[in-house]
């Protein structure tokens, strides 16, 4: 009975953990390589500086909810949030590319005990750190600037983990069928509009019969997530967020994971 249930469980611990071998490898490459990582951190934060010394003084107060807020306060939150879908994405494609394509790493890995499975968590949590690496540095930033108002601020630490799960599994997903290079102009694409318009430099409210279409955005949610806790105003309404950000998540793994099993095993 119990070989029975060993058999058909899946071995979720066991897959975490040899997966682990896969962040291990990719903190050491990265020990020699560590002004990549660094380098990905200053576009965000340069918005940042800009929107502080220039543009928040010339536009002042923005509503938000009927509450006055600094524009420089409103803006560094979506930036926060851009800071860790940009470097899961990063991560989660052209890496992972060169990795499957080029380097042929995955059919080196697979001759190990790791399987495909192990090949996507390792891999996803990999971006996932490197998100959180570039989130915790922006946050002592807006701290250092006195660019927070409540102590909420803290949590936006697993927020941005959340963001950076939902666009790295995503990534990954969407990179097992690029054919080359040139498929890679359409990460950008994608992920400048994004940026742009996610409620990242105006309210939804702005959007007018529009807004349904942020919506649909995927970093608007964690754009609204991390506003809220940056802000203190903590609602109900923000489990739809993180739901929506699980559901990415969930659905980019499954494929990702799938693809991989495809692509390695023929």
């Amino acid at each position: 009975m119990s070989t029975g249930l060993l058999r058909i469980a899946p071995h979720i611990p066991l897959r975490v953990r040899r997966s682990t071998r896969l962040v291990e490898r990719s903190i050491m490459v990265y020990r020699r390589t560590w002004m990549i990582i660094v380098s990905g951190f200053f576009e965000p934060l340069f918005y940042l500086l800009s929107i502080r010394i220039g543009f928040g003084a010339l536009i002042g107060d923005v509503e938000v909810d009927g509450t006055l807020v600094d524009y420089a306060q409103f803006v560094a939150p979506a930036l926060m949030a851009s800071a860790a879908m940009n470097g899961a994405v990063y991560d989660s494609t052209m890496n992972i590319f060169h990795k499957l394509r080029n380097a042929k790493l995955y059919d080196t890995v697979l001759s190990t005990p790791l399987g495909p499975t192990e090949v996507a968590l390792g891999e996803i949590a990999w971006a996932l750190i490197r998100g959180l690496i570039y989130s915790t540095a922006f946050l002592v930033c807006l701290v250092a600037l006195g660019m927070t108002s409540s102590w909420w601020v803290v949590l936006t630490i697993p927020a941005c983990a959340l963001i950076g799960l939902a666009f790295s599994s995503f990534g990954m997903a969407i990179t097992t069928y690029m054919r080359g290079w040139n498929d890679f102009e359409f990460i950008p694409a994608a992920t400048l509009p994004m940026f742009l318009f996610s409620a990242t430099f105006y309210p939804l409210s702005s959007y007018g019969s529009y807004a349904w279409v942020v919506e649909l955005s995927p970093l608007y949610h964690g754009v609204a997530l991390i506003r809220a806790l940056s802000l203190g105003e903590v609602e109900w309404s923000m489990v739809g967020h993180v739901v929506v950000l699980g559901v990415v998540s969930v659905i980019g793994m499954r494929i990702a994971s799938r693809r991989l099993a495809t692509l390695l095993m023929t």
